[in-house]
């Protein structure tokens, strides 16, 4: 609980403490306080006991080179007496147990020394695994096992779990020639550099000499003495003449990003027709749910015409928003819509239509009761409690760290979640989950927990409240519980296909369907009270936010859209791009048959794109993974959010298998229908449909 400070007058007191929230919503909306430790010996990060210093990173790694020596000599031996995936899969535990721990605390830890230490053993066990893709004893003996089956009796998942573990191989083209060979190497080289220096200068702001800007507009950007600072679009901005400056200067052509995009789309392209595929996206889109560019160009070209006049009638209504401002404000109301108006129309329909800022609902979502509201779902669905749990000292990265255990009301725990949820310095500014320890079936016969962080950067509480979260806070929340859900229902038996560690087109299938979850009445009914009062947030209120995260979803589908295409052409055939002369060329084409607003002259918003680096020929996986999400809401949950049988369904035909399952297999067996471009398009057009009905019954705009 928090402490209570004398009032004092005129002043805030605190806030007051209602007795009947539950323990969980206590904790979470309690100020984590860092406890002194006298008694009790230090148990290390996550309970590792090597890591009670930093020294111990050596020592884990010192312990996983051991470990892979013995594995080697296993995996290739003439008398090995267990299935060959097993034995790669204990590998593949080994040094994942390792590296993506370190990876983490490379990131997260607020001392040097442990960031240091762990950033040492991550560079370490990647020469591990560096040397294990040129081990060709070890690829041969998993090869033989893929193509001419094992000696041990194996199933349909082992053998799916040993041709992803040979994908793996052969993607560092272990396979090849030994000069093929050194040329992936090389172009693997290459493109990490290229994509690191790219994404660096999409950031970058783009200094101007001040002249360049009408005077009237130039108090709206930074200013560096005779120069201006423009560091992004500016879309939240008022002022059209400021909109339209930043977009025009910020995406300005730059020489050095167009030549470090075209080098590193021609390397992936040499890198693919090395290793034997027709396109980059070929290479990338093996073993994932759409399998082929073909598909995803299929579904893409459906989706885009199904979206074409339905995003036009949301254009038509940001062209009367832009018509009705007043022209004082600097705007000209004759002037076609334009891509700057798009964010800044949609942001002010929907504070129009809340008839409220995103900060006045915010005292109905404090941290504990949305994180009641995530426990209070997930026990309707899956008989589940999330049970706050004390850290033993050194457990954790820093004190204000909270420590779920999941628990089954018949299977008992399932795993551990930690809850690193709050901004701090050096602390990157994202939200994310990361694995720390994958679930596997153990030797005797047990089951190895998963173990994950959940990663956010909300306030830290203050003495007057607990933290409270904005509509975007707590949908971003459900977002990233909904991977750790994935991660602690999953129950494979190889840990290499646990959970989030499946298809990148599958993988946010779980989190973006937690946002449906968030965004429905019934549930945020169940939770959304305010933090002194504990008051319902009014129905109108409710209905109003609910409804208002529809607005314009053609249009912003529209755009997707547009993008996963130009993505798919920049990683299809070189004729697709390179002929053309310039990356920004085929933008411009790309955009005419995609997007309904047009290209503007001499900007290039494809060199601000750093996605282009994390998910090349994969952009197009939110769309599949919101589609897929639709797809199952409508089928299961769209009548009854809490309902158990849905939930029991939706955990043993889906989320059980992670990647265990070919993700294609596991959609259309879940859903009873092939996973097609039309039946991925429809989920989407009915729900937009169906959304922009109820805007219409609510007096709001944008899609029908």
């Amino acid at each position: 609980m928090l402490r209570r400070i004398n009032p004092i007058p005129f002043v805030l007191r605190p806030y007051r403490t209602v007795s009947t929230w539950s323990p969980l919503t206590t904790a979470f909306n309690t100020r984590p306080e860092k406890r002194i430790n006298f008694t009790r010996n230090e148990v290390g990060l996550f309970g590792v006991a090597e890591l009670t210093s930093y020294e111990g990173f050596y020592a884990l790694k010192e312990k996983a080179i051991l470990k892979t020596d013995e594995l080697i000599d296993e995996a290739t031996s003439a008398d090995r007496a267990r299935k060959m995936v097993t034995i790669f899969d204990e590998l593949s535990d080994t040094l994942c147990k390792v590296a993506d721990m370190s990876e983490f605390i490379r990131l997260a830890h607020p001392a040097g020394n442990f960031c240091h230490a762990a950033e040492d053993a991550c560079i370490s066990i990647s020469g591990i695994v560096e040397k294990l893709n040129t081990h060709k004893p070890l690829y041969r003996a998993l090869k033989a096992v893929v193509d001419g089956g094992d000696r041990m009796e194996t199933s349909d998942v082992d053998k799916h779990v040993a041709s992803l573990f040979l994908f793996d191989f052969e993607q560092c083209g272990i396979h090849l020639r030994e000069a093929d060979r050194q040329r992936v190497v090389y172009l693997n080289d290459c493109i990490l550099q290229l994509g690191q220096r790219f994404m660096a200068g999409a950031v970058h702001p783009r200094r101007i000499s001040k002249n360049v800007l009408p005077e009237a507009i130039r108090p709206f950007f930074s200013a560096d003495g005779e120069n201006i600072l423009v560091s992004g679009l500016y879309a939240d901005s008022a002022n059209s003449m400021a909109r339209e400056a930043a977009y025009r200067q910020f995406l300005y052509p730059d020489a050095q990003q167009e030549h470090l995009l075209s080098e590193m789309l021609k390397a992936r392209q040499q890198l693919a027709t090395v290793c034997g595929f027709p396109t980059y996206a070929h290479r990338a889109l093996k073993a994932s749910t759409m399998e082929t560019p073909e598909m995803v160009g299929e579904f893409l070209q459906t989706l885009n015409e199904q979206l074409r006049p339905r995003a036009e009638k949301d254009f038509e209504v940001m062209r009367k928003m832009k018509a009705a401002e007043s022209p004082g404000m600097g705007n000209n109301p004759a002037s076609p819509l334009a891509p700057w108006d798009t964010p800044y129309f949609t942001s002010s329909l929907k504070r129009t239509y809340l008839q409220a800022n995103a900060s006045e609902f915010s005292p109905y979502f404090s941290l504990g009761a949305c994180m009641e509201g995530l426990n209070l779902l997930t026990n309707a669905l899956f008989g589940i409690t999330l049970r706050n749990t004390e850290m033993e000292p050194g457990e954790s990265w820093s004190h204000d760290i909270y420590k779920l255990a999941v628990m089954h009301e018949s299977e008992g725990l399932l795993g551990y979640i930690y809850c690193d949820l709050f901004e701090r310095q050096g602390k990157p500014n994202q939200d994310c989950h990361f694995t720390i320890q994958g679930g596997k079936v153990l030797p005797d016969g047990s089951y190895q927990h998963p173990i994950v962080v959940v990663m956010l950067n909300l306030a830290q509480p203050r003495w007057s409240g607990p933290t409270l979260l904005t509509p975007s806070m707590v949908d971003n929340l459900f977002h990233e519980m909904g991977h750790a859900m994935h991660s602690m229902l999953a129950r494979t038996e190889y840990q290499h296909v646990t959970g989030t560690r499946c298809s990148t087109d599958f993988a946010e299938v779980p989190s973006v369907l937690m946002e449906y979850f968030a965004s429905d009445p019934r549930v945020l009914r169940s939770f959304a009270k305010h933090f002194q009062t504990q008051e319902p947030m009014p129905e109108a209120m409710l209905e109003r936010l609910c409804a208002s995260k529809h607005l314009f979803a053609a249009s912003e589908a529209q755009l997707q859209v547009f993008y996963s295409a130009l993505d798919q052409v920049y990683h299809g055939p070189a004729s697709g791009w390179h002929d053309r002369g310039s990356t920004t060329e085929t933008l411009r084409t790309v955009q005419e048959q995609y997007y309904g607003l047009p290209y503007v002259e001499n900007t290039a918003w494809q060199l601000r794109f750093s996605h282009l680096v994390g998910y090349g020929a994969k952009y197009y996986s939110y769309l599949i993974s919101r589609a897929i999400a639709s797809w199952i809401w409508q089928s299961y949950f769209e009548r009854d959010p809490f309902s158990r049988t849905a939930g029991e369904k939706y955990r043993r035909g889906c989320l059980a298998y992670g990647g265990g399952i070919p993700s294609r297999l596991l959609v259309s067996n879940f859903l009873g229908r092939e996973v097609t471009a039309t039946n991925l398009t429809n989920s989407l057009i009915n729900e937009i449909d169906s959304c922009g009905d109820r805007l219409q019954q609510h007096g709001g705009g944008g899609s029908r």
